[in-house]
């Protein structure tokens, strides 16, 4: 296979992927997958051979088409590509990279400019759901500079705004894919093991973390050193897949459902230090969050966790309602994470039979603009 790909890097939050246009790479399926794993330059564990950064934050693909539908400007599919394995994973969106198609949109003239601030409606076509992403743009030209900062990402850029418009079902079509606010799980190696299962934005299973031994202010070498807590947490993971049908047994979880559900390990607020060495006071969060992603420890937390996290909050029932029960504002939450802390904001009701009305979730996000040119592959 020989092809030339124009294409862009950009981070998106917390993340940095390839954003390309659809129509330069070959139709849905085995082709479409191998060109994706020449391009990261996966299996490699050090992607030394393609544009991967051989981590699961920086081994991601956006790839991009105009929207035929009035539902939105453009189309987006998210691509997580493993860096190991010869496996590219369609399941779910990635918040982070979500927060760079809007200006990706906008600089390869898919969306025309605003003088200030363009909304660009994006249609995810791994949820079927859409994100409006509002992007700064004075003068009717994308900005990345700007005074917002995030976790996890050194210096200040421009916000992007990301709003998830009735992100319920993203991937299993329930808000509950189970029915239940609680479940509880058959592990091998742990036993039964309470947990809430949630699909907002992407689905997600909560575990408090002192159910594992853990403390939930972990940092992510701490996980990933060891390999019997990857293994157990893998585990847990794959429980909750086969209980949802992603999968037909607990060892292909790796293999055939990667991404999702993403296992999430919840604790109370507490004073912890972060990646950084900084400080995080429990007052200044309301529960403190550590995610799984592609069987390693996140260094931050992923926007569409986030996501999910508040729309599990306001749910009663779950671990999450529970542990969230005091914060402030019913409609925010912080999360305490081993970068720092990430905010959400919801707007939902009770509906009549108890079940939750959830119409908008939304956060904020920086992106930058990296590199624009050609891939070979």
């Amino acid at each position: 296979m020989h092809l030339e790909i124009p294409c862009c890097i950009l981070r998106g939050g917390t993340s940095k992927g390839v954003y390309l246009m659809e129509g330069s790479l070959p139709p849905a399926g085995a082709a479409r997958d191998a060109a994706l794993l020449r391009l990261m330059g996966s299996p490699d564990l050090r992607q030394i051979d393609g544009l991967g950064g051989a981590t699961s934050v920086t081994s991601k693909v956006a790839i991009i088409s105009p929207c035929e539908d009035a539902c939105a400007d453009v189309n987006y599919t998210f691509a997580q590509v493993s860096i190991d394995k010869p496996v590219v994973s369609y399941a779910g969106n990635c918040g982070n990279i979500s927060s760079g198609v809007g200006p990706f949109a906008i600089e390869s003239g898919l969306v025309s400019a605003c003088d200030g601030v363009t909304p660009v409606r994006i249609y995810n076509t791994n949820t079927q759901k859409v994100i409006i992403a509002h992007v700064q743009t004075p003068g009717k030209k994308v900005c990345y500079d700007g005074n917002a900062s995030i976790a996890g990402v050194p210096g200040t850029a421009a916000p992007v705004r990301l709003s998830f418009e009735r992100p319920a079902g993203s991937v299993t079509g329930m808000l509950l894919p189970t029915g239940n606010t609680t479940d509880t799980l058959d592990v091998p190696g742990v036993g039964t093991l309470r947990v809430s299962i949630v699909d907002a934005a992407n689905p997600l299973v909560f575990v408090m973390a002192h159910d594992l031994g853990l403390t939930g202010k972990e940092l992510p070498a701490e996980i990933n050193g060891n390999s019997a807590l990857l293994l157990l947490l893998e585990r847990v993971r794959a429980a909750a897949a086969l209980r949802l049908g992603f999968i037909n047994t607990l060892e292909e979880s790796a293999t055939r459902s990667p991404g999702v559900p993403k296992l999430t390990l919840i604790a109370p607020a507490e004073d912890y230090t972060t990646l950084t060495g900084e400080t995080v006071s429990a007052a200044s969060v309301d529960i403190l969050g550590r995610m799984m992603s592609m069987q390693k420890a996140h260094e931050t937390y992923a926007l569409t966790g986030v996501i999910c996290t508040i729309c599990a909050a306001c749910i009663p029932g779950t671990l999450v309602h529970a542990l969230a029960a005091n914060r402030q504002r019913s409609d925010h939450l912080v999360i305490g994470h081993p970068g720092g802390t990430l905010e959400a904001g919801i707007d939902c009701s009770l509906r009549p039979d108890g079940t939750l009305d959830i119409k908008d979730a939304y956060s904020y996000r920086t992106a930058r603009l990296l590199m624009r040119g050609m891939a070979y592959i």
